[in-house]
């Protein structure tokens, strides 16, 4: 799905994915987050969580939004095989679908798996399988940059906040060069380098070992980029995860981080 954004100016981006039905952690994030131009979401509005219809209704009314379809946000539609996942995102999948409405559900399921305009390209797992593909190994990761034509590439789907760079050592364009990559520090600014890929990491279920929320501030005028991490209230939430009788591994997990 190719887009524009028109002749507005946009100086402060909020970069957010995986909310995974987590309302706390969606509300500390939008909080932390301040006053922005618009949303991006990569992806994953429901699913694990306790409260995904408050997550969707939260993020659908979010002014200028750009949201893309994730996995969960997918099979919650009926779009995918639930073989593909475990038993326990089974249970979730199921129990979730039975929250939502029908036009909850129809929301979802109109979530486009893949939006480019300017510079960027918005997809939830990666640009070759929008939304399957994780991004965990730089070969994976090498082989997806011949896979979008825009400069930057923002994808969720690991949970892990990360940044890979490709650089061509010849210059001519061809896949002849290498991927670096870092994980970024939460309240560093980077400015992104062409081409790039960069992970915000989630915000209802981080799998990084730090528990707290995780996303990014994207200003696209300077193309700087800015992870950030947010407490909230774990224990609340753990709580509406067992009295909704979801599995208590969703639960036990968010103060893993992982």
């Amino acid at each position: 799905m190719r887009t524009s954004c028109g002749e507005r100016r946009l100086s402060r981006v909020l970069v957010l994915s995986d909310i995974h039905g987590n309302l706390d952690a969606l509300e500390a994030v939008l909080r932390d987050a301040g006053k922005v131009d618009t949303v991006w979401c990569l992806g994953d509005v429901v699913g694990y969580g306790p409260q995904p219809k408050e997550c969707l209704h939260r993020i659908a009314n979010l002014p200028g939004l750009i949201c893309v379809q994730g996995n969960h946000d997918a099979a919650v539609t009926g779009k995918l095989d639930l073989y593909a996942f475990n038993r326990e995102a089974i249970l979730s999948i199921q129990w979730t679908r039975a929250q939502l409405s029908a036009d909850d559900v129809e929301w979802l399921a109109n979530l486009p798996e893949k939006v480019e305009f300017d510079d960027i390209t918005l997809t939830h797992g990666s640009p070759r399988n929008p939304i399957w593909e994780y991004l965990l190994d730089l070969n994976t990761v090498q082989v997806n940059f011949s896979h979008f034509t825009t400069s930057f590439c923002l994808v969720g789907h690991t949970h892990i906040p990360v940044m890979y760079t490709y650089f061509n050592r010849n210059g001519n364009g061809k896949d002849e060069g290498y991927v670096d990559w870092m994980i970024p520090q939460p309240n560093q600014k980077i400015r992104l380098i062409p081409r790039s890929i960069a992970n915000p990491g989630s915000v209802g279920q981080p799998r990084d070992r730090d528990v707290r929320a995780a996303y990014a501030i994207y200003m696209p005028e300077s193309q700087q980029w800015e992870l950030r991490r947010v407490e909230y209230d774990i224990r609340a939430v753990q709580q509406k995860i067992l009295a909704a009788g979801l599995p208590s591994r969703h639960a036990s997990r968010l103060e893993e981080g992982w």
